[in-house]
């Protein structure tokens, strides 16, 4: 009955996790015509994505530690709420001021969603089904995010602002769900009686970060969500200015790629990390997202195009658990703390990326995915260097 209950629980998990990142990803096609209607174009966006990424820095720690003390199950569901509310608010803005005040509550709901509920699928799974349950979240993340776009073209048909009305009823419907259906289980592990610590600032905790045993970890979290923001935040540029290919086409690019991306989370994830390890499976799709990367500088047929970007986009769906699954093992009774963290690190990553590869771009087309190329190449080598110093502990993993 236990084996049920647990599996029940992350079900629900995995609808929250496509709510939220459908309703991010449902605003990509909407933007520049929704932006048209305020007299502010693509520098507006770029602050927007900004500010919901720099919302989400600070309070995903915050959101990780309160877990730890308070239940993941009422962080949650304050995050679905806070997170519809703003998609409301966005809809029915009338001041540029009022966009931005939305990205950022809509960065503080994800912040209080997502790492809750990757703490929650330790508490929720067996030591040895983790890795399986941390595919899965993040399947269900990325099919959120793959469909969003086609939900909110789809919709935007009856008006600009319904889709983000269709986004608030399901944030508030998943919240209803959550409250009646989910559990709310204990930690595996619990802090000691007397052993509780007083809550540290941000900059405490990315400093207290840094003697953690996954701090390296923390890292690759960083240095892989950069690259896939500089990835996605150019590759529709770079295929528009180089070859003039239509909004369909990009959009396959992109759809396809995350597909795959979504079969091989849930299908194929748990199988890779029982055979060969968590370790193991980070270090070669950092490669692989090395190689896919500069790799799209040497192909210039639709095919070829779509071949590179499909590995590209694979290879960091199975990052993302392989990181989340490694970081959770090596957590104890920190989970909250651990994932809030990740979270931290990856929103660090999605800001970095697209600035700086708008930068390089406007600079030469071909440098984001030569520096980006570099970079996870780097990181690499710190990993696997980490991965040869921490041996004994990883097999004990």
């Amino acid at each position: 009955m236990a084996a049920k209950s647990n599996n029940f629980a992350l079900y629900i998990l995995m609808f929250n996790m496509f709510i939220t990142m459908s309703g991010i990803g449902l605003i990509i096609p909407i933007m520049p015509e929704y932006l048209g209607t305020f007299g502010v174009a693509g520098q507006a966006l770029g602050f927007m994505i900004a500010m919901f990424s720099f919302s989400q820095f600070i309070f995903s720690p915050i959101a990780g530690d309160l877990s730890d003390k308070h239940g993941r199950k009422k962080l949650i569901i304050f995050g679905l709420i806070i997170f519809g509310l703003s998609q409301l608010t966005f809809g029915l803005s009338t001041e540029l001021w009022m966009l931005y005040a939305s990205r950022f509550f809509s960065g503080l709901g994800s912040a209080f969603l997502v790492p809750p509920m990757m703490a929650f699928v330790v508490d929720v799974t067996t030591y040895e089904e983790r890795g399986r349950g941390m595919g899965l979240l993040g399947a269900s993340m990325s099919l959120g995010f793959m469909i969003g776009p086609a939900i909110g073209g789809f919709l935007s048909k009856i008006s600009l602002e319904f889709p983000f009305y269709v986004a608030t009823t399901a944030a508030l419907t998943a919240a209803t769900i959550s409250f009646f259906a989910l559990p709310n289980p204990a930690p595996h592990i619990k802090a000691e009686p007397g052993t509780e610590k007083k809550r540290e600032n941000l900059l405490m905790q990315l400093k207290r970060s840094a003697t953690k045993p996954y701090f390296i970890m923390l890292i690759v979290m960083f240095v892989f969500s950069f690259g896939l923001a500089n990835f996605q935040a150019t590759i529709s540029l770079y295929v528009d200015q180089k070859y003039g290919y239509t909004p369909s086409q990009i959009a396959v690019l992109i759809t396809v790629g995350g597909f795959v991306g979504v079969i091989a989370q849930t299908f194929v994830i748990n199988r890779l990390f029982k055979r060969f390890g968590e370790m193991r499976v980070i270090l070669v799709n950092l490669v692989v997202a090395a190689i896919a990367m500069i790799g799209i500088l040497a192909v210039d047929s639709f095919w070829t195009i779509l071949l590179v970007a499909t590995l590209f986009f694979t290879a960091t769906s199975l990052l993302r658990p392989a990181v989340n699954t490694l970081v959770s093992k090596l957590a104890g009774s920190e989970q909250g703390f651990a994932a809030g963290m990740m979270t931290a690190y990856m929103s660090l990553g999605n800001m970095v990326g697209p600035a700086l590869a708008g930068i390089m771009f406007d600079i030469n087309i071909a440098y984001p995915y030569i520096i980006g190329t570099i970079i996870l190449l780097i990181c690499f080598t710190i990993a696997s260097f980490w991965s040869k110093r921490n041996g004994e502990l990883l097999t004990g993993l």
